[in-house]
């Protein structure tokens, strides 16, 4: 399986060489929006490349793609007439405690909100639920997917995410226990201790996307025809001996030094002279 990034997990002054591979993806038949006319897949917005002009849509047709350029019709009463239960209804299967769910078959979140007339209701299941610590797993149908999903409380109401099912699931040959390696007593003490220096309570407010500012900020220094300098990472490498790295992160654990702010993206020189046209 090919790896989707490349470089380091940086634990203090330990620098630990990683690849990341996908942990899963979604299965399912794919249906494509046609024209009923001549059968060719739309472009966006639905151009029909084959007559050449937009279509409306109600000459717009579902297909499902079994050969090149070749697909099997579907209408749309089709579509609904096997849609199974839990397209009306989310019924729960069962209930389980929220922390034998492994996040790995986490998809997507939603906040679960009540209707007026389910409120009462609403509101007994969620405190029945944060009592009980338990969580809920579900079945429903969307996007002509039937989803598993889990509900549980949190916060003030309830939130659902979707799950993979097990054969979505991708396991990656490269992601296995490594062979004959050893780690000292010592070592795992100073590393539960390099933990313990750096535990603080989550707190998701503290975090934000830096690449997205920078790149925002590069972009709009371009725009204004200022010089830019960027500024390339620092290069790491695996870590020899790893008894000294382990003592000098804790060595530099408190110190102003893991509170200085992060470098910017981008240096300012000032504005570029317009250059004069010929």
């Amino acid at each position: 399986m090919e790896s989707t990034w490349k470089g380091f997990i940086s634990f203090g002054l330990v620098s630990i060489p990683v690849r990341l591979y996908a942990a899963a993806r979604k299965e399912g038949i794919r249906l494509h929006q046609l024209h009923k006319k001549c059968r060719t897949r739309l472009r966006r917005p639905l151009f029909c490349p084959t007559c050449n002009r937009v279509v409306d849509r109600s000459e717009v047709v579902r297909g499902y793609e079994y050969q090149k350029d070749r697909y099997v019709l579907v209408e749309e009463e089709e579509l609904k007439s096997i849609a199974p239960p839990s397209s009306k209804t989310m019924e729960i299967l069962e209930f389980v405690a929220a922390r034998d769910v492994d996040p790995l078959y986490f998809d997507a979140s939603y906040f679960v909100a009540p209707e007026d007339a389910g409120v009462k209701s609403y509101h007994l299941l969620l405190q029945s639920m944060t009592e009980s610590g338990r969580a809920a797993i579900a079945k429903v149908t969307m996007h002509q997917r039937e989803y598993l999903v889990m509900i549980r409380p949190r916060a003030k109401g309830l939130t659902l995410h979707t799950m993979y099912y097990e054969n979505e699931i991708r396991y990656s040959s490269e992601y296995n226990e490594p062979a004959n390696v050893k780690v000292k007593p010592a070592e795992v003490k100073l590393a539960k201790q390099l933990i313990g220096s750096l535990e603080a309570p989550f707190e998701p407010a503290k975090y934000h996307d830096e690449y997205q500012q920078r790149l925002k900020e590069l972009l709009e220094a371009k725009r204004e025809g200022k010089e830019t300098i960027t500024e390339a990472p620092p290069r790491l490498a695996p870590v020899i001996d790893m008894m000294e790295a382990l003592k000098k992160s804790l060595a530099k654990t408190g110190k102003a030094a893991s509170h200085k702010k992060p470098v910017r993206a981008v240096k300012i020189r000032g504005k570029v002279p317009a250059r004069k046209a010929g």
